[in-house]
């Protein structure tokens, strides 16, 4: 019986011994943790979070109206005989992104623009466009410079030629994937004819409501 007391205290010392040996090892870990913040901990505090990254794409449906601007030749501004001074414009957008801000894509619109002889102008323009973004919070200003094709006709009159175009917009980001906002654009018509005092290049402005997805 003795010896069987003894083996329990000698568990019981063992126990009690084991015990304060693991409290030891937590109050060191804690301290350890409290000095030396870990390294993951100072990773995401310098993590910065992008809304757009490589390969990000990004799909814009814009309607709205243009505005005929100036119209010249090498003798001057020109009439452009359209009238109401006010068309009809819309276009699809795609855009591919390289990084957050820097953005290749291409478009395709059409517009359409009534004379004053009761006939209409209608131009489809498609381009290539280059741009970049900056971005505040919700908010979202991409510019853009595209270049491309255009083919006009009016009455039983046709043209295929280039056009140049300046674009900026202003989104706000309702959602991950939508943003809607106001994009305008200047359009810069050149019509190249084989007597050269029958050039005449467009200006033509829009302004336009836009719907933004992205994917």
């Amino acid at each position: 019986m003795r010896t069987y007391s003894a083996f329990i205290s000698a568990c019981g010392r063992k126990a009690v011994f084991i015990v304060m040996l693991i409290m030891l090892n937590s109050v060191t870990y804690a301290q350890n943790r409290i000095d030396d913040p870990p390294q993951n901990d100072e990773i995401w505090d310098d993590y910065k979070y992008e809304i757009y990254t490589r390969g990000d794409q990004t799909f814009m449906l814009s309607f709205g109206v243009v505005f005929p601007i100036v119209f010249f030749n090498y003798e001057g501004v020109v009439n452009h005989h359209i009238s109401p001074p006010v068309g009809g414009t819309g276009a699809l957008i795609f855009n591919y992104y390289l990084n957050s801000n820097l953005f290749l894509g291409g478009e395709i619109s059409g517009m359409f623009l009534p004379t004053i002889g009761g006939s209409t102008l209608y131009i489809i323009p498609i381009g290539f466009r280059i741009g970049t973004q900056f971005i505040a919070g919700r908010f979202e200003f991409p510019i853009a410079a595209v270049i491309g094709i255009n083919f006009h006709t009016y009455l039983d009159l046709g043209y295929f030629g280039a056009y140049f175009k300046a674009n900026a917009a202003a989104f706000f980001r309702i959602t991950n994937d939508w943003a809607f906002g106001l994009s305008t654009g200047w359009y810069f018509f050149p019509e190249w004819t084989k007597d050269p005092s029958q050039h005449v290049y467009g200006n033509i402005l829009e302004l336009n409501l836009t719907a933004k997805y992205q994917y």
